[in-house]
């Protein structure tokens, strides 16, 4: 098959916003108190901007902090399903290559599951724009690890699925030198694993809610998650799933 755009991948999600809210994964409490250190400052009173805030799976979790958040997101389709679960919370169209915010006007910027869509050249000028003096960048992203054995064999099934490692070719945007590639911010790694137990059709709609699956043929996705169904129930015949985590993190404080 013909590899899609980046553009493409990158639109793909407005078209199945629901099923992003309803099957993806969250994050651990481990997550927010990590940046907290490494940012060097309460999330609570923040003024945070989650930039790709999709849905508002990480906006939720930084208002329980007590953060005062504004969400930027490009696509119409998670937009919309952002104001119908965040409804209160300010929601402004753009993306992290554009920011509509002013300039010196956060503490803090968030990319959970997106800075990978950005061009560095682009979005760090623009992080380093509307961060205040003292402020922090955090960069995130759920991994699936290669040395859970069913994920690994998960992950070669999709290899030949597509004829891509997928998780080898979202690790190309994850690392600090790829995020920041001349090095401007001073990122700072962590890894946090963590796992949740979800039924066997909620594993695989969070799946099938991931770019390469959403701008595949019916027909492929189709066949792919018939078979797949079936490797995954000789692992957990029970049919609940347990998927493990790695969150990749890189925060820099920046401005001081």
């Amino acid at each position: 098959m013909t590899a899609p755009t980046h553009s493409t991948r990158a639109h793909s999600f407005n078209a199945a916003a629901a099923q992003y809210a309803a099957n993806r994964p969250s994050y651990p409490p481990a997550l927010l108190d990590t940046v907290e250190e490494l940012a060097g400052r309460p999330l609570h009173g923040a003024r945070v901007a989650d930039v790709g805030a999709g849905t508002g799976i990480a906006t939720g979790l930084l208002r329980a902090r007590g953060a005062e958040v504004v969400a930027v997101e490009p696509g119409s389709g998670m937009a919309a399903e952002f104001r119908r679960t965040h409804p209160d919370v300010p929601l402004v169209r753009g993306d992290g290559n554009h920011l509509p915010l002013a300039s010196a006007s956060v503490d803090l910027l968030t990319y959970a599951q997106s800075w990978h869509w950005t061009d560095p050249a682009r979005s760090i000028p623009e992080a380093l724009r509307v961060l205040r003096p003292g402020g922090a960048i955090a960069l995130w992203w759920n991994m699936s690890p290669a040395d859970v054995p069913w994920i690994a064999e998960q992950g070669a099934r999709q290899a030949a699925h597509f004829g891509i490692d997928i998780e080898a070719d979202k690790k190309l945007g994850v690392h600090a030198d790829a995020a920041d590639p001349e090095g401007r911010l001073g990122l700072s790694p962590r890894t946090l694993r963590w796992s949740r137990r979800v039924p066997l059709d909620t594993h695989l709609a969070n799946l099938g809610s991931h770019s390469m699956f959403l701008v595949d043929t019916e027909e492929r996705r189709t066949a792919y998650f018939a078979e797949e169904r079936e490797h995954l129930l000789n692992v957990f015949p029970d049919g609940i799933v347990e998927e493990t985590y790695d969150v990749d993190l890189l925060v820099a404080r920046t401005g001081i």
